[in-house]
């Protein structure tokens, strides 16, 4: 995938880098009064995308939900894809007794990782812990209707910026918590990684 602000005007890629991840709405705003500012690659992606991507991917990645920063989080977990370039940070608002009150994110990446990123927020907003913590990137991947495989891997990105998060609240509050993914291979943490299909290119 290819970060959102690869052609933003007056930027250069290591003024880009050290900005972090940011929101599309703010860059929708700022940069072109609300209309969707993407790149060069993604202004090809969408003109495709109608026979490739179902409605819901397209309609999460045109109207995301839950964008943005969540000051009072106290769970934020940030995941990647060295290989696509695709990033993503998830903030939590977690309450004593293990709900998620709130949920928010950031995401560098293709229309795939920003779909992924805001309908695993919808499924987890409102939720215990426990299940969030049940979170598969299949089931990611079925509420969008289905991504292309050379995709599959944004979903994974999904799940794990959720259980990150969940990772990094659980280690605040001093409680020992092994990450579902810790070195694991395919299959053991119950979602498909998408590793055939991890890196190749549309």
């Amino acid at each position: 995938g290819e970060d959102l602000a690869a052609d933003e005007p007056g930027l250069d890629a290591h003024a880009r880098k050290d900005r972090g991840p940011v929101s599309i709405s703010s860059r929708c705003r700022a940069e072109r009064g609300g209309e969707k500012y993407i790149s060069r690659k993604n202004r090809k992606e969408t003109t495709t995308m109608a026979m490739e991507y179902s409605e819901k991917v397209m309609e999460h990645f045109a109207h995301p939900h839950n964008v943005g920063v969540l000051d009072d989080a106290n769970g934020v977990g940030e995941v990647g894809n060295a290989k696509c370039g695709d990033i993503m940070r998830m903030y939590l608002k977690i309450t004593d007794d293990e709900i998620i009150e709130d949920v928010k994110f950031q995401t560098f990446g293709c229309a795939s990782a920003i779909a992924t990123s805001s309908i695993a927020t919808d499924m987890i907003k409102g939720r215990p812990l426990s299940e969030a913590l049940k979170l598969t990137n299949q089931a990611v991947v079925e509420s969008l209707d289905g991504l292309p495989a050379v995709k599959i891997h944004c979903s994974v990105l999904a799940e794990q910026a959720v259980k990150a998060a969940v990772a990094d609240y659980y280690k605040r509050k001093g409680i020992p918590y092994e990450h579902p993914c810790d070195g694991c291979e395919e299959g053991c943490c119950g979602h498909d990684h998408g590793h055939a299909h991890d890196h190749e290119e549309e």
